[in-house]
């Protein structure tokens, strides 16, 4: 009910506007229009999301001059600043751009948008758009009962260009019509209280229609009707680019603290401008005239020269702001420090990266590298081994022999798998519930399996615990030597994917894992082989012998789920470049064959029964 209450009371304010005022109807319709159409056009270009677009962010952001011509570029061509950012912000939620590169989109954004007062003050108030809008917005229904998303996107994106038109056309035909009746050049305000009155007015219509594009159009539309001055009009575009900053923070309520650094970067960015912009107004004024002169803008064509304002002001900030930047994100992280590290929940997943399937696919992929690392610690503690310790030794087998069964203390499944686990799943379903191209929905079956295979290793890591601790700390020969191997075996494999962990993300390949599954066949076979001589050796008993076979597939099955789950995880996802991967990718039966082909070859080499390889 309470939310009804603000909506109520503009409904009412609008009746009483109509009934005191009955020309401001066609002005108010026009103003719903162009909202409507900005609403189509942001859903039209989300249809498209999903792909291409989240591609093109992920990959533009590498450097700040590239981040800085993505945001013109994409703000340009969807005309939406306030798209652009909270896209950027379910970005760097989910772990996929750097708070740098945010910073330099959002910046870029702030200049791509100024193209709309061009495009209203050049083109909108030139020629006759209805024209041309109304065409579009038949099209655009007529596409909307298309199949596909992509068609339905075309029609949303189509009806939302012709509904814009629509609007400065009702807009521009509703200020001429009360021009006659209603001066509110009156309202006019001059010196430096009139520039802040205006200021904030402009900033409160934006939060209001929650778009710096309609205010704009509001201005220039009642400039050039004459219904408000040049100076006036000067301070609400200024005000309009504070007023954007509210779509920043209200997108960054669901998001992580990287998300908020980024609206708070928005908040500063364009309060330092407008601040700027203010207090050197006259400077700015001049420089405008001067550049309108020297591009052809008549003198009195001031709606011209309020895009040409609204453009160089713009281009000021961000040249102001630009060598800073890295200033500003160290002042950022400062300011907004990231939380106290609790590995036991989720940490990239948010509603903020729900709303577009790239950036949930990222933000799932990098919550189970999360997992990926619980798990491999969990694994570490319950076979004893420091994984720290053990990376710079030149022989693990020995320093794994040798090193005391240490235990991490507060790691168990129930603490670090299980509440990461069931919140994976969680969001899982919740995407699920959408729709999703393809692609995506295939890699997201296998992320969810991976998760599912990482739950089943922490749990077979634990059931080796009992047996593996006690031969470490008690002698028994053979059945000791071979628990230190099969830790030996598990040890390594923690290694290498703590190693793939930390490479660098354009070095990084899967495609060893293909090795360690080869290897992990090989150990398998070879370690039955040699249980068996043990046996008849009497180096054994059986007793001890069964438990260390029901260990030992234990720990395959372990370091399977492990290798397989890391593969999911590092896979590409770039089309072409997938798709050669899986054709260098060895499948299980062959992996398996593999294995039972070099055991049968060193039987050959050895002209009899493969060697003991345990430590004797």
């Amino acid at each position: 009910m309470n939310r009804s209450i603000p909506v109520l009371l503009a409904v009412a304010f609008l009746l009483i506007g109509f009934w005191a005022y009955p020309d401001i109807q066609e002005i108010a319709a026009g103003l719903a229009m162009f909202l409507l159409g900005m609403s189509l056009l942001e859903q039209g270009f989300q249809n498209f999301s999903g792909g291409a677009l989240e591609r093109i962010l992920e990959r533009a952001t590498a450097s700040m001059p590239k981040a800085l011509g993505l945001g013109i570029v994409a703000t340009a061509l969807m005309q939406s600043s306030s798209l652009i950012t909270v896209i950027t912000i379910s970005f760097l939620s989910a772990g996929m751009i750097t708070l740098l590169g945010g910073i330099g989109i959002i910046f870029g954004a702030n200049i791509g948008t100024t193209t709309g007062a061009w495009l209203i003050a050049g083109i909108g108030l030139k020629i006759d758009i209805a024209a041309y809008a109304l065409p579009m917005i038949a099209i655009s229904g007529v596409l909307g009962f298309a199949p596909g998303k992509y068609l339905a996107g075309s029609g949303r994106i189509l009806g939302g260009i012709g509904f814009l038109f629509l609007g400065i056309y009702f807009m521009k035909e509703g200020f001429d019509g009360i021009s006659g009746n209603i001066d509110l050049a009156r309202l006019a305000m001059t010196g430096a209280l009139g520039l802040i009155v205006y200021a904030v007015v402009g900033a409160m219509m934006t939060v209001v229609m929650q778009s710096s594009h309609a205010t704009l159009v509001l201005t220039i539309t009642a400039l050039a009707a004459g219904q408000i001055t040049y100076e006036n009009a000067l301070a609400l575009a200024i005000g309009s680019n504070v007023g954007t900053t509210v779509t920043a923070l209200i997108g960054a309520i669901s998001a992580n603290y990287q998300g908020r650094r980024l609206a708070l970067a928005h908040l500063l960015f364009n309060g330092i401008t407008a601040t700027v912009a203010l207090v050197f107004i006259k400077l700015l004024a001049g420089a405008v005239q001067i550049l309108s002169d020297a591009v052809g803008i008549a003198t009195d064509d001031f709606t011209l020269r309020l895009a040409m304002f609204h453009t160089l002001f713009n281009v000021l900030g961000v040249s102001l702001m630009l060598p800073f930047a890295r200033q500003l994100v160290t002042f950022l992280e400062h300011r907004i420090p990231a939380p106290k590290v609790d590995i036991s929940v989720p940490h990239f997943l948010s509603e903020d990266v729900l709303r577009f399937p790239e950036t949930a696919e990222a933000a799932l992929r990098n919550e189970i590298r999360h997992l990926l690392t619980n798990t491999t610690r969990l694994a570490a503690r319950n076979i004893g081994i420091d994984i720290a310790r053990l990376r710079g030794s030149p022989d693990i087998a020995a320093a794994v022999s040798a090193m005391p069964f240490t235990q991490t203390p507060g790691i168990s499944y129930e603490t670090r798998i299980k509440p990461l686990y069931g919140a994976i799943l969680e969001f899982a379903a919740r995407l699920n519930a959408g729709e999703m191209p393809p692609a995506i929905s295939e890699r997201l079956f296998e992320l969810r399996e991976a998760a599912g295979r990482l739950s089943r290793a922490a749990k077979d890591a634990q059931h080796l615990h009992r047996n593996t601790e006690f031969y470490a700390t008690h002698s028994s020969g053979k059945a000791t030597r071979l628990y230190d191997d099969l830790r030996t075996q598990i040890a390594r494999i923690l290694i290498e994917l703590d190693d793939m962990a930390e490479a660098d993300p354009e070095s990084r390949s899967s495609l060893w894992l293909d090795d360690e599954r080869v290897e992990i066949r090989r150990h398998r076979a070879q370690l039955t082989e040699d249980v068996e001589q043990a046996i008849r050796d009497e180096r054994i008993s059986t007793t001890a012998a069964t438990s260390f076979l029901n260990d030992a597939r234990t720990a395959h099955h372990l370091m399977d789920n492990l290798l397989e789950a890391a593969r999911v995880c590092y896979a590409e996802t770039d089309p072409a470049l997938a798709q050669v991967e899986q054709l260098l990718t060895i499948e299980e039966d062959e992996a398996e064959a593999f294995g039972q082909d070099q055991i049968a070859s060193e039987k050959e080499t050895h002209n009899g029964p493969t060697q003991d390889n345990t430590q004797t």
